[in-house]
């Protein structure tokens, strides 16, 4: 069998896989947040952080509450690194210095997990379990949370009621995260991903000296990890290394976790606004992105020219051998079109066109299919802009989901779409123009700008991965990659909650028979080409500096 076939058998298997999980996923979750019953378990919860979960909230106080609960996750995650030197179980790691805690508890807790450090030679078992594997299953319910907020924004009327974040936290938590997490955990450990709380091994002897390796809950977190689209790994080479990644199926297996809550929740949508073809639509402009570039990143990696790729069947350098070409390609898409940043091979290593595929991915706002909840209202607010460019070449008063988009709404809806672009073109412009930033490059000239692109990229898209060529762990990077991730995090949610708010005191609109049929081809079309153009606009000339300019040098 050859490579190419071999990816795209692949691919086929893994859409057949999330096919058979989206009816049932989706539904499930939408039970989930329109229930009004709670768990025994989740009454303890409540009681214990004294919440009152039948209580509604505004979109005021829902966004309060979510930058409180936020604020304390960074500033107890920040502790806890601080603090390791004397803690138990740290493995005899010192404390993380202050830059690195404080990027590393925002990384953790606005569900970036960008890391500038060595895992294994970094963070001891107390940090790993109660710190960063915490933050990655509530930082990512945040997410949803706010996406379903969102979605009551359009299916509730007359009222400025967007649910309580407490119970929206809790159910994703207890009734989604931990029960996925657990099973897929089950399956990795069952295939050959490590779960234990040893100490650091001498392994062999290399070159004069040994190599140490150290174990620890590897399969729990690597669970959490792709399920809530997180990606921080519990070593350095992330999925690429084989106690976190061994087998062709286990990599596969993680690439499915990483798309189906994400897939998924446009069926969730769907059934909570009372339109399965509107989660239809969605879901085929997220798919329509996700197979385009796909087929894109393969091409650029198995057809580049050059004899040497030639002879070897495609660019595999940087690439697990184990996986090959095809498969780090979906790998590569996926994590970049997630805000998940797991990788299994280094995006660095990529042709100069493959890697500007990967920041593309993350330009377009990660919403093809996204991240867990982010991917959703990003999604849906692109479909407010597309709305609105409709009604201007017809002349009439866009509408959505039964709700107009006026002047309100879709100033919220630009000033969404405009805060992420800013941050990524500011930060890479001021790092490049200062003297010091520079000396982190690993390379000179084209490669060298698209390191810099891309760590800002990936930090202020909330994606977490990283080009592999870029010394980040300096007191300029930590500081301002942590800011950067800080608003490309809450900034966006401050926009997406007032709309969620605006929505919800509507009243429906009746459809007419001038109404933009939303849940048709034409308006997925429409929603593709916006989504396309806007980023296109906007970052072609950082792209041409960089990505662009190496590939049609090479």
């Amino acid at each position: 069998m050859g490579p190419v076939l071999a990816g795209v058998l692949q691919l086929l298997a893994l859409i057949a896989a999330l096919a058979l999980a989206y009816i049932p996923l989706g539904n499930y979750m939408a039970r989930v947040y329109s229930s009004d019953e709670h768990w025994r378990v989740e009454k303890w919860v409540y009681k214990g952080i004294g919440a009152n979960p039948d209580t509604e909230m505004t979109w005021s106080a829902y966004l309060r509450v979510v930058l409180a609960f936020s604020a304390v996750g960074v500033l107890f995650l920040y502790l806890l690194m601080r603090l390791q030197g004397v803690l138990p179980g740290s493995l005899g790691f010192s404390s993380v210095d202050p830059a690195q805690s404080f990027n590393t508890a925002v990384s953790f807790v606005t569900n970036t997990n960008w890391q500038s450090y060595y895992g294994e030679q970094t963070m001891g078992h107390v940090v790993q379990t109660a710190g960063l594997a915490v933050q990655n299953f509530v930082s990512a319910a945040v997410g949803m949370a706010v996406a379903v907020a969102l979605v009551r924004g359009f299916a509730r009327s007359r009222t400025g009621e967007l649910g309580n974040f407490w119970s929206d936290l809790v159910r994703g938590t207890l009734r989604i995260l931990v029960p996925a997490a657990a099973i897929a955990a089950i399956v990795l450990v069952a295939c050959g991903v490590i779960q234990n709380f040893s100490g650091i091994h001498e392994v062999g002897q290399f070159m004069g000296g040994s190599q140490q390796w150290n174990g620890g809950a590897v399969a729990s977190q690597e669970a959490i990890k792709e399920v809530g689209t997180n990606g921080g790994g519990y070593f350095n080479a992330n999925s690429a290394h084989p106690f976190e990644n061994p087998t062709p199926f286990t990599n596969l297996f993680e690439i499915f976790l990483i798309l189906v809550i994400p897939f998924s929740l446009t069926r969730t949508f769907g059934v909570m606004v009372g339109s399965v073809k509107q989660g239809y639509a969605i879901l085929a402009t997220m798919a329509t992105i996700w197979l385009g570039f796909v087929a894109l990143m393969m091409w650029t990696e198995f057809a580049h020219h050059g004899p040497a790729l030639q002879a070897a069947g495609g660019a595999y350098e940087g690439k697990e051998v184990r996986f090959g070409v095809g498969a780090s390609s979906i790998f590569a898409v996926s994590t970049t079109l997630t805000s998940t940043g797991a990788v299994d091979s280094f995006h660095s290593s990529f042709t100069g066109l493959g890697g500007g595929i990967t920041m593309l991915g993350m330009m377009l706002g990660e919403i093809a299919p996204g991240g867990v909840g982010s991917g959703l209202y990003g999604m849906l607010v692109m479909a407010v802009i597309a709305v609105f460019i409709a009604g201007l070449m017809v002349g009439r008063t866009p509408e959505y989901l039964g709700k107009k988009i006026g002047t309100r709404e879709i100033k919220l809806a630009a000033c969404y779409i405009l805060i992420t672009p800013a941050l990524v073109l500011v930060f890479t412009g001021v790092s490049m123009a200062l003297p010091t930033p520079p000396h982190s490059m690993l390379n000179a000239g084209a490669h060298g700008f698209s390191e810099v692109l891309y760590a800002f990229t990936s930090a202020s898209n909330n994606n977490g991965s990283a080009f592999a060529g870029l010394n980040a762990n300096t007191d300029w990077f930590n500081t301002m990659t942590g800011l950067a991730m800080l608003l490309g995090r809450f900034l966006p949610m401050v926009f997406v909650l007032a709309l969620a708010g605006s929505l919800a005191e509507q009243k429906p609109v009746p459809v007419t028979a001038g109404t933009l049929r939303t849940e048709k081809p034409l308006f997925t079309g429409l929603l593709v080409g916006v989504i396309v153009i806007i980023t296109g606009l906007t970052y072609f000339p950082a792209l041409a500096l960089g990505p662009l300019a190496e590939g049609l040098a090479s």
